[in-house]
């Protein structure tokens, strides 16, 4: 039996494995292991630190920081074992509870629940496209150089040569001006052409960086359109199969079990897979489940530390236990199934299920895949949907619905299917 999931059905399937580790980060016994496991690590550190200062004491505190450093290991490896014996804990309850895991929720799936109501589209961020450069700042003119003109003379001195002189005076005065005047226009006119420069590199600048924010606001656009054509088009798919389920097309009955066994999440100890096919005519549901091979399953009882040689030693499940909780696991798991279909159904699409439930293996005398099967059984609707399940003994629900069981699940003895799982146990 192989893993068959559509699309929607592997969607769901991995949206609950994460609602299944949100559960279980929330659970008591995953707290509990954590806590065990903090435990762990605090004597972990606490004879670190302990054997750290038997290393720096003196001879006269050695021996005591070394008695601390013993009681400290001891201490961290029986925290450790704590934690081992938590988790292993944890494990056997899972095992042996898998019928109980989905007797409190409704297996049916409201298919409008997958569509998509709201499409979420990350922010956009242009980063330093959205800063604009700063702009050119005006240049620090100089003041133009003023003419001024010498003081003409007066008295005796303008008598006595006064006025040549002054002439010539103003002759230098106006030439100083007039070279000073020129450098004052050569430096201005520089100043406003570097300014006029700086100005157009940042236009250059900017308008660059138009051109590639506008290019970046067109690419966000686009996908986020893309986003929302996919979003569209996953809900056009999912109408589409509530359409053609209401119309009892085959195709979207098969998808609909699908994703009602996606939702149907076992513990991380016993994985299970699902393959099926549906027949209209018939309206039955032939439905195949993998389970672990019998080694998955903890061998170990619980854990303990030996002092003496300072080691986490194990007790062994007794073989009676371990096949006793094996079987039990598969025969939880043949009616869980059962149940999680007909309840999920409420349309009453699927009227019979027959049911395999087997172990994919190696054949040990040709070395090729084999699939064992150990539990095969026929159940319909309206027989099975009259059991209380919170109180039945999941093997003698089998046997009552004439099931083929095998006679030791753990020693993959295949059931016995000669006389057809249709005909009722005598």
């Amino acid at each position: 039996m192989g893993k068959r999931r559509g699309f929607f059905a592997e969607m769901n399937y991995q949206a609950q494995q994460a609602e299944k580790r949100r559960r279980q980060q929330e659970a008591a016994a995953h707290r509990a292991h954590l806590a065990a496991q903090r435990q762990a690590e605090r004597a972990v550190k606490a004879y670190e630190r302990a054997q750290a200062a038997a290393a720096r004491s003196t001879a006269a505190a050695k021996k005591a920081a070394e008695r601390e450093a013993a009681r400290l290991l001891v201490e961290s490896r029986l925290a450790e074992v704590d934690s081992m014996n938590t988790d292993l804990a944890n494990a056997l309850a899972d095992i042996d509870s898998l019928l109980a895991w989905t007797l409190d929720v409704d297996d049916y799936v409201d298919l409008e629940s997958l569509k998509i109501s709201e499409v979420e589209h990350p922010p956009f961020k242009p980063g330093a496209l959205a800063v604009p450069a700063p702009r050119v700042a005006e240049p620090n003119y100089a003041p133009e150089p003023a003419y001024q003109e010498p003081p003409a003379p007066s008295g005796l001195s303008a008598l006595i040569g006064g006025k040549k002189r002054h002439q010539q005076a103003i002759e230098e005065a106006r030439s100083t001006f007039e070279d000073a005047h020129a450098c004052w226009e050569r430096d201005l006119d520089a100043l406003r052409l570097s300014h006029a420069e700086e100005v157009a590199r940042r236009e250059q600048s900017e308008a660059k960086r138009l051109t590639e924010l506008s290019a970046a606001e067109a690419k966000y656009k686009r996908e986020c359109e893309r986003r929302e054509a996919k979003a569209s088009a996953h809900n056009a798919e999912v109408t589409k199969l509530i359409n053609n389920l209401a119309f009892d097309v085959e195709s979207a009955i098969e998808e609909y079990i699908g994703i009602v066994l996606s939702n149907s999440v076992y513990p991380e100890v016993f994985p299970v897979e699902h393959d099926h096919t549906f027949n209209l005519v018939s309206r039955e549901l032939t439905l195949g489940v993998s389970v672990p091979e019998p080694s998955a399953v903890p061998s170990v009882k619980a854990y303990r530390y030996v002092k003496a040689k300072d080691e986490i030693a194990s007790t062994a499940l007794p073989v009676r236990e371990r096949k006793e909780r094996y079987a039990n696991a598969i025969w939880q798991v043949a009616v869980r199934t059962l149940h999680e279909v007909f309840e999920a159904d409420r349309a009453d699409k699927v009227r019979s299920i027959a049911l395999t439930v087997g172990v994919n293996t190696i054949d040990p005398a040709t070395g090729r895949p084999i699939t064992v099967p150990l539990a095969v059984v026929a159940a319909d609707r309206e027989t099975f949907n009259t059991f209380d399940l919170a109180k039945v003994i999941p093997q003698a629900t089998l046997q009552h619905l004439g099931a083929a069981l095998s006679k030791s699940p753990f020693d993959l003895v295949p059931a016995d299917n000669g006389r057809g799982v249709r005909v009722r146990g005598q």
